[in-house]
Formats: C-alpha cells, structure tokens, sequence
C-alpha cells in the first residue's frame, strides 16, 4: 500500500514527493488534479440535488483535503480467513477509487447483505463518505464496505479521498435546516474530527453514530 497526500499542497510530504520519479510523480500530479475536479463536480451536482446553498458547498470545500492511496491485494490460498479491509465507512466527503484489475473484492452493505461490486474497465467507483452524510443531515448515506483477498488473483486499486477543509467545522448545512428538520449530526472541527476518527479501529459506521444527536439533546453546540 502506498498513501500520500496530495492537496492542499502544505499538507504535503515533501521529502515523499521529491523521492518519486519524475514520470510518477507528474502522473500523480495530473491525475490528483483532474480527480479534485471530478469530485467538486459531483458535490455540487448533490448539493443542487438537496437544494443546498451552493455557497456552503464551496467554502466548505475550497481548499478540500485530498489524499491518494494505491492498494495491492497479492493473492492469498485461504481468502475466507484473510480480510484486505475491515468493514468501514470512510470519513471523507467522496472516495473515487479506480480498479486496475478485474478481480473483484469490493463490497458493499446493503440491507445487511455484502454485495459484489464488479470492476468495470475505464470506470470509476463513487462511494459516500461520512462527511457528506453530516453535510446533508442523513439524506446522502455513506456506503460501508469491505474489501477481500482472492485465492488466485492480485487486486490492484488507486482510491483517491476527497475531504473539506482542514479549518472548517464540519456540521449539518445550515440551508437545510429548520425547524421540521432538525439537525441529527453535532458539528465538530474538521481537523479534530479526523484525529478521532483515525484514532479508532475501522469498525462500520461506529463514529459517525457518536456524532448523531440523541433525543432531546442540544443540537446547536460545536464539539470542541
């Protein structure tokens, strides 16, 4: 596995970047930059969806954080007993991954059931990520998923995670909200909301549901 991040630029590792080769490096370059147009894209497609404000959607993501990571799943004898990742949900806003290989082992919970995702040539993999869920008050899901090894054949994806800003505050837009629809999710600092979520094991939608508000309480307060 190899994981780097790629935008905003002072985020960057900048020994890691000048350790890449030149053709590497202006392929990760080029490629980060066309996926961060992508990704904006569809967020604004979803927020006019949600009847959003657009405004919210581009300040919440004008220096969004973006992160690259390539993954090489080695075929394993015993995939029943060997699992590439834990079910999770991702803390990002959009994961765009590319499957380079038509080996399956991506699936997704739905109704209880891991469904299959088939890989697709030139094709990329949209999933929801928790920061969209709290953005829109629950009305986008983020997609829990899983990936598993296979018993003859390597798997091989780029998953690129694209996230709001680092100095914002992550919390239900206000546009959406009223008084027959209240906020679910706390707000909480975005740079203290990814110490937590990387501070736990990938276990479902686990943090994401300590961000929901309980009945009957406050619904306004930031999570300091």
């Amino acid at each position: 596995m190899f994981y780097v991040t790629t935008l905003p630029i002072y985020l960057r590792m900048s020994d890691l970047f000048d350790k890449l080769t030149p053709n590497l490096r202006e392929t990760l370059e080029t490629y980060s930059t066309e996926v961060k147009k992508l990704a904006r894209e569809i967020l604004g497609h979803m927020a006019k969806g949600l009847k959003m404000d657009a405004e919210e959607m581009k300040e919440l993501f004008s220096d969004g954080v973006q992160s690259i990571r390539m993954n090489y799943y080695p075929p394993c004898p015993e995939p029943e007993k060997t699992i590439g990742f834990s079910p999770h949900s991702d803390a990002d806003a959009l994961t765009i991954l590319f499957q380079l290989s038509d080996t399956e082992g991506l699936e997704i919970r739905k109704e209880g059931r891991w469904i299959p995702v088939k890989p697709l040539p030139n094709a990329f993999v949209v999933n929801v990520g928790d920061i969209t869920e709290i953005i829109s008050n629950g009305v986008y899901r983020s997609v829990e998923h899983r990936a598993k090894v296979n018993s003859a054949k390597e798997r091989l994806s780029v998953a690129t995670f694209y996230s709001s800003n680092l100095d914002s505050v992550l919390g239900p837009a206000p546009s959406l909200l009223g008084k027959h629809n209240p906020a679910i999710f706390r707000s909480v600092p975005t740079e203290k909301y990814f110490k937590e979520f990387f501070s736990r094991k990938l276990d479902g939608k686990s943090y994401l549901e300590c961000l929901r508000i309980a009945d009957g309480e406050d619904n306004t307060a930031v999570h300091p």
